[in-house]
C-alpha cells in the first residue's frame, strides 16, 4: 500500500518532509517520496491517507518483562521491602512462580495490547514462570503472532527454583533460539536469545552450562548490577566484580543484552565497550526501586552502546523518554545532563541499531528503502515552530501517547484512527481480570513472612 500526505520523520535525515509518503511492500518500505510523484508512480495502489499527520517508525523497547503485568494493583502481604533485594523476595519472584500456562498467555497479551495503543511496534522480552517453562516461550510466540507486533524472546535462567527448572530454562532457550533462528515464527517477526536472571542467582557451572549450550554466535539476555547486592554476590563467589565474572564466562559480546548496569565501576564500564555488548537503561523502574540511576552520559562517552527499555512499566516508550529526560537532571541536581538530542541516540538510533541486529534482513527504526515498515501516525498539531533540530524536544514536552492514531508493522496495520485491528481489547481484559485472582491467591502462597 501507499501511506500519503504525511510529515515524515526519518530519524536520518536533516528535516521533516511535508507531503511525503511511503510505499510498503512484502513488509517492507519500498520507496519514499513525494505524496504526489508515489501516487502518479503506483496508481494501482490502495492508500492509506495520513491527512497531514506524522508518519515516524514505531517505538522499540530494548528490555521488558510481560510477565509482570498481573503485578499492577497487587499487595505485597506484610511490611513494606526496605530495598530491591526484598523487592525480589516479596514481589517478583513469587509471582512468576504464580504463573502458568494461560497466565503466561494472557499477561503478554495485555502487555501487547497496550503496545500497540501506545505505538510500540518492537519488544525485547525477559521470561520467567519457574513452574510452567516449557513450551512457555512458545506461548508468547504465539501471542506476538497474534498481535502482529515484532518481538525478541529469551527465558531467564536461574539456580533459585533448583537444578532441574534451571536445566529446564536452558533447554527452554536453546529450543526456541533454533525454532526461531530461520525466522520461520510470525512471519518472521519473532527471534530468540539467551535469558539469564543475574549473576547474583547463578552459579559458576550454571554460567558455563549456559555458555556451553547456546550457538557459539548467540547472545544472552541478563540484567547486571541493578543492585549493590549484585556485585557483592559476584565478588563473594568468585573474587571478581559482575562484568569481570560474565567476561570471564563468554557471556558478554555484541549480540549481549545487558539490563541497568548502575553499580558497575570504570572498568567495568570499559569492559562493556571493548565488547561492543549492549545495555539498556529502565529510570522508571529504577526510580520505583530506588536503585540509583546509572551513569549513561559517561558510558555513552566511553563508548558503550545503551539503548532504552521499560522493564515491564508500561509500554508507553515515550513516557520512557522522559523520565529519562528528568530524572538525570535531578539525580545530579543539573539541568544540562541527558538533552534531548542524547535521549534520541538511545531511544531511536541506539535502539533501531539493537533490533536491527535481531531483524537485520528488516531492520526496524526508521524509515528508509529496505527497512521494516513498522510505523506509526501521530496526530500532532504543534503551537510553536517544530523542525527536526527541536522535535526531540516537542516529543518530550509536547507529544503523548494518546496522539498515535495508527499502528503499523511488516505493512499490517493493527491499529487504525484508535481501533485495534488484530486483538480483541474486550476479551483480553476480561479473560486476564478472571485469571488474576487465581495468581494473586498462589502469589501468596509463595511469599516469605517477615522475619
Amino acid at each position: 500500500m501507499l501511506i500519503t500526505n504525511a510529515k515524515l520523520v526519518t530519524w536520518t535525515g536533516e528535516q521533516i518532509l511535508e507531503e511525503h509518503g511511503v510505499l510498503i511492500r512484502d513488509g517492507k518500505i519500498a520507496e519514499v517520496g513525494t505524496s504526489q510523484a508515489l501516487a502518479e508512480k503506483y496508481p494501482g495502489e490502495g492508500q492509506l491517507d495520513a491527512g497531514g499527520q506524522f508518519l515516524m517508525p514505531g517505538n522499540i523497547c530494548a528490555h521488558t518483562h510481560f510477565y509482570g503485568a498481573f503485578a499492577r494493583g497487587m499487595a505485597i502481604p506484610g511490611r513494606a521491602p526496605k530495598d530491591f533485594p526484598e523487592i525480589l523476595e516479596k514481589l517478583w519472584w513469587p509471582l512468576d512462580k504464580s504463573l502458568d500456562e494461560e497466565s503466561v498467555r494472557y499477561s503478554a497479551l495485555v502487555s501487547l495490547v497496550d503496545a500497540i495503543k501506545h505505538g510500540t511496534t518492537t519488544l525485547i522480552d525477559h521470561h520467567a514462570s519457574p513452574n510452567a517453562i516449557d513450551g512457555s516461550l512458545d506461548v508468547i510466540a504465539e501471542t506476538l503472532d497474534r498481535s502482529g507486533l515484532r518481538g525478541v524472546l529469551c527465558y531467564e535462567v536461574t539456580d533459585r527454583d533448583g537444578e532441574q527448572k534451571a536445566a529446564a530454562g536452558i533447554r527452554e532457550n536453546v529450543r526456541f533460539m533454533q525454532m526461531a533462528a530461520d525466522g520461520g515464527i510470525a512471519g518472521g517477526r519473532v527471534r530468540g536469545t539467551f535469558g539469564l536472571h543475574a549473576s547474583l542467582t547463578l552459579s559458576d557451572e550454571t554460567l558455563q552450562a549456559c555458555r556451553e549450550a547456546a550457538p557459539p554466535e548467540a547472545g544472552f539476555h541478563i540484567h547486571v548490577a541493578e543492585h549493590e547486592a549484585d556485585e557483592y554476590d559476584s565478588l563473594a563467589r568468585s573474587g571478581k566484580r559482575v562484568v569481570d565474572r560474565l567476561l570471564e564466562h563468554e557471556i558478554l559480546g555484541e549480540h549481549t543484552i545487558v539490563a541497568h548496569a548502575i553499580h558497575v565501576d570504570a572498568r567495568e564500564v570499559q569492559i562493556l565497550a571493548d565488547t561492543q555488548t549492549w545495555v539498556t537503561h529502565q529510570p522508571r523502574s529504577n526510580m520505583n526501586n530506588g536503585v540509583g540511576a546509572a551513569a549513561v552520559e559517561s558510558m555513552l562517552r566511553a563508548g558503550v552502546r545503551v539503548g532504552l527499555g521499560n522493564d515491564g512499566f508500561s509500554n508507553a516508550m515515550w513516557a520512557e523518554w522522559k523520565t529519562a529526560y528528568l530524572l538525570h537532571k535531578v539525580w545530579h541536581r543539573d539541568p544540562r545532563r541527558m538533552p534531548g538530542d542524547t535521549i534520541i541516540k538511545l531511544a531511536v538510533e541506539n535502539n533501531a541499531a539493537l533490533a536491527s541486529g535481531f531483524f537485520p534482513d528488516q531492520p526496524p527504526g526508521k524509515i528508509e528503502t529496505g527497512a521494516a515498515a513498522d510505523l506509526i501516525l501521530v496526530d500532532y498539531h504543534p503551537t510553536t515552530p517544530l523542525t527536526i533540530g527541536n522535535l526531540p524536544w516537542h516529543i518530550l514536552f509536547g507529544f503523548h501517547e494518546s496522539m498515535i492514531t495508527t499502528t503499523i508493522v511488516a505493512g499490517e496495520i493493527l491499529m487504525k484512527d484508535g481501533q485495534l485491528l488484530t486483538l480483541d481489547e474486550e476479551e483480553i481484559t476480561a479473560r486476564a481480570r478472571a485469571l488474576v485472582p487465581q495468581v494473586w491467591e498462589r502469589y501468596q502462597t509463595y511469599v516469605p513472612e517477615d522475619e
